[in-house]
């Protein structure tokens, strides 16, 4: 398989594509919001791109799998990241794993142990009169906070710990997956050029309609404090659909707010070979040479 990673707004997708021509491949998305459906501008699924250079389509998967405001966990990525697996090498294709999620990458690149856990009665009790930051405090006994997302809202927070608290009490009868075989490769762009690039992105998908694309999340029935939990892009567009925020102060701060994602992104990068993933990081038509040169 081969993996490529790296921060928001580097063009992925673009390589993936090109890699997936050049070798007969097929992309398997690693993206927890592009699972999606109607979530396209915001989450950066540039649809167009999944297409050889003479028009024909690129297969990819999950992308477009859930409806907005439904439930989407990293067991559920799991499961069907090996679904998506398993089909594209009965075919005898090559998996390429694409992303920026560094959870989900993590868990297929480790690999994580997956398990379905069921719902803990006597913990969910326990927590009816806590606040989220009991919750918090509690779920950090368990484990480090790296997906901060588990740390904004209760009810993530609680099936958080149910889960930690599962894993923790079942460790001896938890296998992880078998290791895949696979290359990683990290986009390298000198952090001026990201900036840069986050920042005209920005401004032309919001051109192309992206605060459109919200409203008509709101209008199919996804509640605003849904959206604000997707983060980013709809986080802030919801408050400036609210009126909390004038246009232009959005703008700003989701500019800041994406640029400061980039740089968690990449904090989570370092830490996974720091832990002993070799990553290599080249420029994309380095990326494509090198796999060329190894095939």
């Amino acid at each position: 398989m081969i993996v490529i990673l790296g921060p928001t707004a580097t063009g992925k997708t673009k390589v993936a594509a090109k890699v997936a021509e050049i070798i007969d491949g097929e992309i398997i998305s690693a993206d927890s919001r592009q699972v999606f459906r109607n979530m396209d501008l915001g989450t950066g699924k540039d649809l167009d791109e999944y297409v050889t250079s003479d028009g024909r389509p690129i297969p990819y998967h999950l992308v477009d799998i859930a409806d907005a405001g439904e439930e989407f966990n990293l067991f559920q990525f799991q499961k069907e990241f090996y679904k998506a697996y398993e089909d594209i090498i009965l075919r005898e294709k090559t998996p390429i794993l694409c992303g920026g999620t560094g959870l989900y990458l993590e868990s297929i690149i480790k690999p994580y142990p997956f398990v379905e856990v069921p719902e803990n009665k006597e913990l969910r009790d326990k927590f009816k009169n806590k606040t989220l930051e009991e919750i918090v405090d509690y779920l950090s006994t368990l484990r480090e906070l790296h997906n901060k997302s588990d740390t904004t809202d209760r009810e993530r927070a609680i099936r958080a710990a149910e889960i930690a608290l599962y894993n923790k009490e079942n460790s001896d009868k938890i296998k992880a997956p078998k290791a895949l075989p696979m290359k990683v490769y990290g986009l390298d762009y000198p952090r001026n050029e990201v900036r840069a690039r986050i920042t005209k992105r920005l401004n032309e998908r919001l051109k192309l309609g992206m605060i459109e694309e919200v409203e008509k999340l709101v209008e199919m029935g996804v509640s605003h404090k849904q959206l604000q939990l997707y983060g980013l892009e709809y986080k802030h567009i919801s408050l400036y659909l609210l009126d909390e925020l004038k246009f232009d102060e959005m703008r700003n701060l989701l500019n800041i707010a994406i640029h400061q994602f980039a740089k968690r992104q990449m904090t989570w990068f370092r830490r996974m070979e720091r832990q002993g993933m070799k990553i290599n990081w080249l420029k994309p038509d380095q990326i494509v040479e090198d796999i060329l040169r190894n095939r």
